[in-house]
């Protein structure tokens, strides 16, 4: 009987070892999960490890009615760059940029990109001070302006769109705005971690 006993936990201690040190499904060849400070503490992002898993429901709509869920285009603005999965996991690390979810509130609480802050697109202008301008006379100085990256629900959506035309005529520096066009439809289609309610 002990024979037995410590053959099934030698099995059973291999067969842990093997689930926790693969990670079928990573970011990245390189990276199979990335951590990112949140108000709420650390988090980690990483993939969903189910290979047969699919979007389903909204999110995994293919045509909605346009006008108000219209194609954007690649860039939403002269001098703003648009970014991928990965620029946007690497701005998340760097705690000297913002990542902002410019949907609104009701979106965002609906489930977001962890590390993101929520400034809903018509509200953006009043809350610059949160990216790094100061008020003055004429509006706003955004010389100390940070980096941010802005996404929205994806490449039919133009709530960041909006509110990163807005900051550029408030004064924004667009060489400072980042573009993640994919939005929470990519961002979930790659099975990517979702922070709040699904």
């Amino acid at each position: 009987m002990r024979k037995y006993d410590l053959i099934i936990a030698l099995t059973l201690t291999l067969t842990a070892t093997t689930a926790i040190a693969q990670n079928e499904v990573g970011l990245t060849k390189d990276m199979p999960t990335a951590k990112v400070q949140t108000r709420n503490g650390l988090v980690e992002i990483d993939r969903i490890q189910d290979t047969t898993h699919a979007i389903s429901g909204y999110w995994a709509l293919t045509s909605r009615p346009c006008p108000e869920f219209c194609i954007q285009p690649h860039s939403p603005a002269d001098g703003v760059t648009t970014i991928g999965e990965l620029e946007l996991i690497e701005m998340l690390q760097d705690p000297g940029t913002v990542v902002v979810d410019s949907r609104t509130f009701d979106w965002f609480e609906g489930g977001t990109i962890p590390g993101s802050i929520n400034i809903p697109y018509h509200y953006v202008v009043d809350e610059l001070a949160q990216l790094g301008c100061a008020p003055d006379f004429d509006g706003w100085d955004c010389t100390e302006a940070k980096p941010v990256a802005l996404f929205c629900n994806g490449a039919w959506c133009g709530q960041s769109p909006t509110a990163i035309r807005n900051m550029i005529n408030a004064g924004y520096p667009a060489d400072r705005i980042f573009y993640y066009r994919g939005g929470m439809q990519a961002w979930r289609l790659l099975g990517l971690t979702v922070s709040g309610s699904e």
